[in-house]
This record gives C-alpha cells, structure tokens and sequence, in this order.
C-alpha cells in the first residue's frame, strides 16, 4: 500500500486583499506523479509557493512525512526533502552551469554523493556536461530548463516540485523533458507534484489529478478518467472552443462543483 508523503488540507493563501487559494485540499502518494490543472491565475503556482515556503498559508495546514511544514522557512523545507522547480527556470544567469548545478547540493553533506549525483544530472542532460563552463544565462531556454530540474536533483528530494516545465518550449523539446521527469520518478523513485499548462501531457505523464479553478479544487481522480471527462476535454484539452455561453453551462451542470 503506498504511503501519503504530502498532505494538504483546507489550504488558503492570499496576496495582500487577494484571496488566492480558498480551502484546497489534495494528498500525494508516495512515489507517484501528481498534476494540477487550471487557467493562469487559478492558484496553481501558489500551492507549491506554500509547500516549499515562499508563501504563508493563512490558515490550513501542509504535512510532509507526516510533519507540519506549512509556514516553515524555504532553507527548512529544502533540508527536508523538498525541491523546488520554478516557473521562468530562475537560473543564476552570470553563473557557470556547473556552479549553478552545486548551489542545488548546499544542503548535502558528503561531496562524494554530491559527485556522483552531479554525474547522473549529466547523464540526463549530455548538454549540461558539455557546457558545463559556459554561463548559465547564455544557454537557450531549453537548456535552462534542464539546468533547473538539475539543479533541483542535486538536493536528493524525495519531492520534487516542478512549475510550468513546458513554458516557452517547442514540442520536441517539451517531449525530452516529460521523458526525464519520467526517468527520475522511475529511476529515483522521486515524487513528483506538477504544474502545467500542457493538460494533454500532464495527464499522460501523472496518475493522479486536480482541477483547480479560482483557489478551489472543483475535480480530482485518476488522470486516465480525467482525460476521458468531457469537461476537462473540452476547456483544458481543447477539443471544442469555448465560449462564455459554454463556460457558464459547464459551471451550472457539472457535478463536482
């Protein structure tokens, strides 16, 4: 039976008079990939800003391994076993790749592993070995993302937070990451929570969903039966346009709201 890693419940968050996540609850499994869907500014980003401590919650609580983090500091959470991915890469621009590659491994304390974990990053990512002097913020947008997710596995997490992989990315390109996010919860046995725009790949690549629309989680199941669902095909897979008249009959008929 696989065990709960991390916990959420009645999560709300706010950004000064915005109230942005309003009562969100959801549990990941161990070992698993989770995804969570919805329309840019539905709270997404927020979740995993509470989780790895770069926003308070205001009320709720955040358990990892059955401990209370909510409110926690960032440095904290990292030290725990959490790393986190963020929206926009956020490399160190003026920083080689391999310097940005160690700042992942602060928090370790045998070099020896670190190594030989900054070896199994240059496994995943060949192009990071081979510009590995070269300053992170002339690599291209691809490259980065790579040298983010890198940089988060030289922490060892057991959770990996990952923020909007595919942003700014041809499709091949986002292909050759959703297979390396693949490859690390298969070959690391990381767990992984992931936020995307991308609904059709984030279902195929998770086994478990949520739909968050305004703060709120209004579905959750496995991604199979959500992509089978006709709402989730038709305003997140785009299957049909919508339309405002549609939007509202969604909201009215749909029966998880």
């Amino acid at each position: 039976m696989t065990d709960t890693v991390l916990e959420i419940k009645n999560l709300e968050a706010s950004y000064g008079s915005v109230q942005a996540l309003r009562g969100v609850s959801l549990s990941i499994q161990e070992g698993t990939i989770a995804t969570i869907l919805g329309a840019n500014g539905a709270g997404k980003t927020t979740i995993l800003k509470c989780i790895s401590g770069i926003v308070d919650p205001r009320k709720g609580s955040i358990h990892y391994l059955g401990r209370a983090i909510g409110g926690k500091r960032a440095d904290l959470i990292v030290r725990m076993g959490i790393a986190h991915v963020p929206e926009g890469r956020q490399v160190f621009p003026l920083l080689s790749v391999r310097e940005n590659l160690w700042l992942g491994a602060y928090t370790r304390t045998s070099r020896v592993e670190a190594l030989e974990d900054l070896e199994a990053v240059y496994r995943y990512f060949p192009i990071l070995k081979d510009r590995e002097k070269q300053e992170a913020g002339k690599l291209s947008g691809g490259q980065q993302q790579m040298l983010a997710i890198g940089r988060a596995m030289m922490a060892r997490p057991s959770v990996l937070l990952m923020d909007e992989p595919s942003l700014g990315l041809s499709p091949k390109l986002t292909e050759e990451i959703f297979t390396i996010i693949r490859r690390i919860n298969r070959d690391w046995g990381t767990t992984i929570l992931l936020v995307e725009q991308n609904a059709s790949i984030a279902l195929q690549t998770a086994s478990h969903g949520y739909v968050l629309e305004s703060g709120r989680i209004v579905m959750e199941g496995p991604c199979e039966k959500l992509f089978q669902d006709e709402g989730v095909q038709e305003f997140y897979l785009g299957q049909k346009e919508e339309t405002g008249v549609e939007r509202r009959r969604w909201k009215k008929t749909r029966k998880w709201a």
